[in-house]
């Protein structure tokens, strides 16, 4: 069994003394809808805590919300969904689907999600993608870009991939468990390519030729809001950094700063919580 190593720590990307804005990475963020706020802005608010340049896509409303706590971001730009293109060139790595809507928020007028997410892997597959939330109910894997990061949580997992994992087979053998979902992992990130983080107790990160198990966390995780940081905190990685790494190290960072926290706070925070300790966390362990 594979598990973290620490020293990969080391080899993430740190900003050079000399540097100069934009030179330490740009993200795009590309979610919301007129029902799901909050979860794009957890996303937005943990990379603009890492990389010099965020840049927002989300339906009017979210981008008034944004506007009126630009205050917040290091170095952050609210995009018109009109005016993507642009964006997407500059970024280094777009992270879509946080937020995005289901179909019943489509019949509201949102945007399709299906239809927004294909269209741009389609036209961008170059681009570091990291995929979350509703687009990843949504798309057809085929679809899935090389070297595209997955974020996924067992039900999106199984959705995502056309399976149905037997979770109750396994109740009294967890290891088993575990070890036959490393194994659909790994058969997947193969299959299409792509690194996949499966969230869960024991995060899995598969790329095509390798996997690690991270351990860690606890149940005050497991409020809505906590998958959304993560995403957010991955693509920041990813964008100065090679995407299994960025995965890795982002579960590991987002469990440790969840041990962080029921340290001074029990069981009992949020994933506002959480958006604050990790830049604090990722400087304890990248000064060890």
């Amino acid at each position: 069994m594979n598990t973290f190593d620490t020293k990969l720590l080391k080899k993430l990307y740190t900003p050079p003394s000399d540097s100069h804005k934009g030179q330490n990475g740009k993200v795009m963020v590309i979610g919301g809808s007129h029902l799901f706020h909050a979860a794009s802005l957890w996303a937005l608010k943990i990379a603009s805590r890492i990389v010099d340049m965020t840049f927002y896509a989300s339906v009017p409303e979210n981008n008034e919300i944004v506007k009126a706590a630009k205050e917040e971001f290091r170095d952050g730009i609210v995009v018109p969904r009109g005016k993507m293109d642009d964006y997407i060139h500059e970024a280094e790595a777009i992270l879509i689907g946080p937020g995005l809507p289901r179909k019943e928020g489509w019949e509201r007028g949102d945007d399709d999600t299906k239809e927004l997410t294909e269209t741009l892997l389609r036209k961008y597959p170059q681009k570091q993608w990291v995929i979350d939330g509703g687009s990843l109910q949504v798309i057809n894997p085929a679809l899935i870009p090389v070297n595209a990061i997955l974020t996924p949580h067992l039900k999106e997992f199984q959705q995502l991939f056309n399976f149905q994992f037997p979770i109750s087979n396994f109740q009294s053998n967890p290891n088993e468990q575990i070890n036959q979902l490393q194994n659909k992992t790994i058969e997947m990130a193969r299959k299409y390519n792509c690194i996949i983080l499966l969230k869960g107790q024991t995060d899995i990160v598969c790329s095509p030729d390798r996997c690690v198990r991270v351990e860690g966390g606890n149940a005050g995780m497991t409020k809505g809001g906590t998958g959304d940081v993560l995403a957010g905190l991955v693509a920041a990685l990813a964008a100065k950094n090679e995407p299994f790494l960025a995965a890795l190290t982002g579960s590991y960072i987002n469990k440790k700063a969840g041990e962080a926290l029921f340290d001074r706070m029990g069981y009992y925070f949020n994933a506002s919580d959480l958006v604050d300790q990790i830049p604090m966390t990722m400087k304890t362990l990248l000064s060890t």
